[in-house]
């Protein structure tokens, strides 16, 4: 995907004396600008100072403004977190933490968001889930291994009528929560496997419960797997890159 060969020429400290000088070079001559019309201050006086200060907040606060104009633009270029945190030295976690929301999830209300477009194969990826944060990490494995159309709602009830929605793209693969408001999984998932017109579809169940009868429960109303989610991040990531691998690239799907 873009953004995998991330590639530096400088090391940090290089590019970090580069930045230094650059960012100290401008900040003194945007600072004498803002003194040219009063008279130069004398050596104790700190005018000066206090202007390249004033000017050094300003340069921060666009720098920050720039950093999330980029984030944006390296996200929806097929970068994930990894990579971003990465370009800023700090990890995925960092990353998502200081520029939450670049894939727009919501939490306004159950609906679903086209989240990425324009895949080289049309994955279609429905995900029911409710908490944002799994989401988001969902969306992030599933961008590792490349684009996806993911659609993500909230809950049964809107996974419902999305499915039913004319025109609508049939999901190759549901992803679903079991604990979710209105409508919960467990009641998704019996409505799903008895429709004549979604049965088909493969569901995985992906959960925090490790509850034998919420595994029986599942098994019983025909998931086609049942998977805990990992507390580690990394096996978190590594679990929905296996359910997106079998599912979407190893398994035969039926045809619509």
């Amino acid at each position: 995907m873009p953004g995998k060969d991330f590639v530096l020429r400088m090391t940090p400290q290089e590019t970090a004396a580069l930045a230094d000088a650059a960012v100290g070079d401008l900040a003194q001559r945007l600072a004498g600008r803002l003194l040219e019309s009063p008279p130069r201050p004398a050596p104790d006086d700190p005018a000066h100072a206090l202007a390249l200060l004033h000017v050094l907040d300003h340069l921060k606060q666009a720098t920050e403004r720039l950093q999330q104009e980029a984030a944006v633009s390296a996200a929806r270029a097929g970068a994930g977190y990894p990579q971003i945190g990465a370009a800023c030295g700090m990890t995925r976690q960092g990353a998502r933490r200081r520029w939450p929301g670049l894939f727009h999830h919501s939490t306004e209300k159950p609906t679903e968001q086209l989240t990425m477009t324009s895949p080289i194969r049309p994955f279609d990826v429905l995900l029911v889930e409710d908490d944002i944060a799994d989401a988001m990490l969902i969306e992030e494995a599933l961008s590792e291994r490349g684009a996806r159309n993911l659609v993500q709602v909230t809950d049964g009830v809107a996974a419902l009528e999305h499915l039913r929605t004319p025109g609508a793209p049939r999901p190759d693969l549901i992803v679903l929560d079991l604990n979710m408001p209105r409508m919960n999984g467990r009641d998704l998932l019996k409505v799903l496997k008895n429709d004549d017109d979604l049965q088909t579809i493969p569901v995985v169940v992906l959960t925090t419960s490790t509850a034998p009868d919420d595994v029986t429960g599942a098994y019983s109303s025909h998931a086609n797997a049942y998977v805990t989610k990992p507390v580690n991040l990394e096996e978190f990531e590594r679990a929905v890159q296996s359910i997106d691998a079998f599912y979407l690239d190893t398994a035969t799907r039926p045809r619509p």
